[in-house]
């Protein structure tokens, strides 16, 4: 799915997933499964900012982690999660609009924004492992340094606190949270603003020689992808019922990235199934202790950008449709007719 998106292939991608979600747990635990989803969406952040964008972003992890972050100070503060969970995805959607404007309109190259951004996210990381003493607290919340902040209020149904949403439950409305940002990313995409993002993508200048204010339209699209990364944070701190400065680790930077590739740039679904793959993979290796994580990711990349350098769903999309052009058609019958005049005349 790349390009403009169409009403046809969305639900087709929204039933189809739906009736894996419904089966997987015959396989996995919707423990391990709620954590697949959560990296499938993150992914889904970058993967509009990237692939729809063409915003090379290297601190997606600075907005996933600000999401949890604000999650656990607002949750530990209110003694409830509907705010929290709100300003889980606001906080991410406001700093990613004002570090893009900051770096859109101050006309900053590729190479620059790319710079910027992993600076911000490493910023984030020193800061937030330095923050142990008692002074370091906002409101009741102490941030905790690299011990990070357990014990708040995970989500609970909105107005009775003491409903908690665990287990299957909070599984399966992960999976309708999916569902529905995957169907306003679509959305957003096909719309005129959406057009004119990916018209900036491929060619800036002329687009805005068109009219089209092109800083503005990149600040919103990086804004909606740090609200999607926020909104995968928030979910991240009530599945892991604490959140550690670990969120915002170059390698998990670098995580982000790898899924995108691995699966495929220019689609959404592509990062979100290299983030499932990858993200089993890693829980399986972590399972055993003779190989390390982060030499198997790397081979995975290697081997993915020269095999398959266009990523995995891409490549079976085309090759798909390399097998239905190939399939042979039947001649169509030719219908004689008859003689004007009999044999005779």
């Amino acid at each position: 799915m790349s390009g403009r998106p169409d009403f046809g292939t969305t639900l087709a991608v929204l039933v189809v997933f739906a009736l894996l979600a419904l089966a997987a747990p015959a396989v996995l635990e919707t423990y391990t499964l709620t954590i697949l989803l959560i990296y499938g969406l993150l992914a889904m952040s970058l993967g509009l900012v990237w692939g729809f964008g063409g915003i090379l972003c290297f601190g997606q992890a600075a907005f996933y982690g600000l999401g949890a972050y604000s999650y656990a100070i607002a949750a530990i503060n209110l003694g409830e999660s509907t705010l929290p969970f709100a300003l889980g995805i606001l906080v991410p959607f406001l700093f990613a609009g004002l570090l893009g404007a900051m770096m859109f309109y101050g006309r900053l190259s590729d190479v620059y924004l790319g710079v910027i951004t992993l600076v911000v996210t490493l910023i984030f990381f020193k800061f937030m492992n330095s923050t142990a003493g008692p002074e370091y607290a906002i409101g009741q919340a102490r941030l905790g340094g690299f011990n990070g902040i357990p014990g708040y209020q995970t989500l609970n149904v909105p107005g009775d606190p003491d409903a908690y949403i665990f287990g299957d439950d909070f599984y399966y409305l992960v999976v309708a949270i999916v569902l529905v940002v995957y169907a306003l990313l679509r959305w957003l995409l096909a719309s005129p603003f959406g057009q004119v993002a990916v018209a900036i993508r491929e060619n800036e200048a002329r687009v805005e020689l068109m009219g089209y204010d092109a800083r503005l339209r990149k600040t919103a699209l990086f804004a909606v992808g740090g609200a999607v990364a926020g909104l995968a944070g928030t979910l991240f701190a009530n599945w892991a019922e604490i959140v550690t400065p670990g969120l915002f680790s170059l390698g998990q930077s670098a995580e982000i990235i790898i899924w995108c590739i691995v699966g495929g740039l220019g689609t959404l679904v592509g990062p979100f199934v290299g983030a499932m793959l990858l993200g089993y993979l890693k829980f399986a290796l972590g399972q055993q202790t003779l190989i390390d994580n982060t030499l198997v990711l790397g081979l995975v990349l290697v081997l993915s950008v020269l095999l398959l350098p266009r990523g995995v769903v891409p490549t079976l999309s085309q090759w798909a449709g390399l097998a239905s052009r190939r399939r042979p058609r039947r001649a169509p019958r030719r219908r004689l007719r008859p003689a004007r005049g009999g044999a005779d005349g």
